[in-house]
């Protein structure tokens, strides 16, 4: 196989897999057929690219999937009775319309995503169905990215189509009345696969590129799509501006470091300036929504050229602000530790203890961790050892295990 041929379909798979699915799944309106006829596609690209890359590999792609659909439905007898339902006969493939299947691409693209998305689906599934069906990670990638079993996984996406089919989900960009909530749906999906990503929650590697590479992507897509909604603006830029770190956030040996131990000078300017002008132009726009408040964060992070310049009070009253519009335990968690760094340990310390009682931080290893930095502070080293000792155990990902240990042999020392 020419490695060229292979690595421009590999590029393709990446960037236009999402693209063409949408496109075929509106005229299958069956998402495991759509998935064998994209997949035929690519199986065929690999040969028929071998005598010249297609100028516009999504189109060529696209328009052989979905004849590959049409044949399907032929096959079946189904043509003259379903057709006239799924779609608008004047927007079928033509011999030479490869251009107008690409240009349909966008809205079938808002169409999946807002299927994988419903809320009747699982949150799980949800995830599991846009990490397959619009970023195209195999059953298997899927399963490995959130420590389950292929098995597992299989299961649990192919409950979710049936879901779909069963409760009749329909194929389409929601109403505008009901578009805030679907979207907030939406939204949560792609933070919490970059939030998976940015820092795994289990494993030998502190961060899985993969998924917040996935997350950018899709943070990308929806801004391309609805380009006017300050939400999809907000997350877009506290994804820019919290992956701007990506490169400083351990050492050359894997070793975890701290905000306030990183080399500012090597954050990625580019993501930086690209955040920092959605945040600006999101941020006029009133009230703020909860990513817009939170990459307003990020940006305070961002502005200060070093750990010590950091405005903690701007920052807590952010935290504030977030608390009003989503009142959650993390959030709380986050405030308090605000609220340390701004008026002092023992501050932030008895913010923190208010927290003890909160079910859902039980098992959240950032708590102890939090309170054993603030603990540290104030020489109660004794306490501090005993904290430190609880993250531990409630930690996942071996690069802040190993961070862990080293803060209790200072203690030590």
């Amino acid at each position: 196989m020419d490695p060229t041929v292979a690595a421009a379909v590999a590029d393709a798979h990446r960037r236009d897999w999402g693209f063409v699915l949408a496109a075929t799944a509106r005229i299958t309106r069956d998402l495991d057929a759509a998935e064998d006829c994209v997949q035929d596609a690519y199986a065929q690209a690999l040969a028929a690219w071998a005598d010249g890359v297609p100028a516009k590999p999504a189109a060529w792609l696209t328009l052989v999937a979905r004849r590959r659909a049409m044949n399907l439905i032929r096959r079946n007898d189904t043509l003259s009775r379903k057709l006239p339902l799924l779609v608008d006969t004047a927007t079928l493939p033509g011999p030479d319309d490869g251009d107008a299947a690409a240009d349909a691409i966008p809205d079938d693209r808002l169409r999946l995503i807002f299927t994988c998305c419903h809320p009747a689906l699982a949150v799980e599934a949800r995830v599991a169905l846009t990490l397959r069906l619009l970023c195209g990670l195999t059953t298997g990638e899927v399963a490995s990215a959130f420590l389950v079993s292929e098995t597992t996984m299989a299961a649990r996406i192919t409950r979710a189509k049936k879901k779909i089919t069963a409760a009749r989900i329909p194929y389409q960009v929601p109403p505008a009345s009901e578009l805030p909530d679907r979207l907030a749906a939406v939204l949560d999906v792609v933070h919490l696969v970059f939030t998976t990503g940015h820092t795994a929650p289990a494993g030998p590697s502190l961060q899985r590129r993969d998924l917040a590479e996935r997350a950018l992507d899709l943070a990308r897509m929806l801004r391309h799509l609805l380009p006017s909604d300050p939400a999809v603006a907000g997350l877009l830029a506290l994804i820019l501006l919290t992956d701007a770190r990506r490169h400083t956030r351990t050492t050359t040996d894997g070793r975890l470091l701290l905000l306030a131990e990183q080399d500012r000078t090597r954050w990625d300017r580019v993501e930086i300036d690209e955040g920092l002008a959605l945040i600006r132009a999101a941020m006029k726009r009133r009230p703020p929504t909860r990513y817009v408040l939170m990459a307003a964060i990020a940006a305070v992070h961002t502005a200060a050229p070093r750990w010590e310049a950091t405005d903690w009070q701007q920052i807590a009253g952010l935290y504030d602000s977030l608390t009003q519009v989503w009142p959650s335990p993390v959030v709380a968690l986050n405030r308090a530790i605000a609220i340390g760094e701004a008026r002092g340990p023992q501050a932030g310390l008895a913010a923190l203890d208010e927290l003890a009682a909160e079910p859902q931080l039980a098992g959240y290893h950032y708590l102890p961790a939090a309170r054993a930095e603030f603990l540290r502070r104030l020489h109660r080293t004794d306490d501090a050892r005993l904290a430190y000792h609880e993250a531990r155990l409630l930690a996942g990902n071996a690069v802040e295990q190993d961070f862990l240990t080293r803060r209790l042999g200072e203690l030590d020392g």
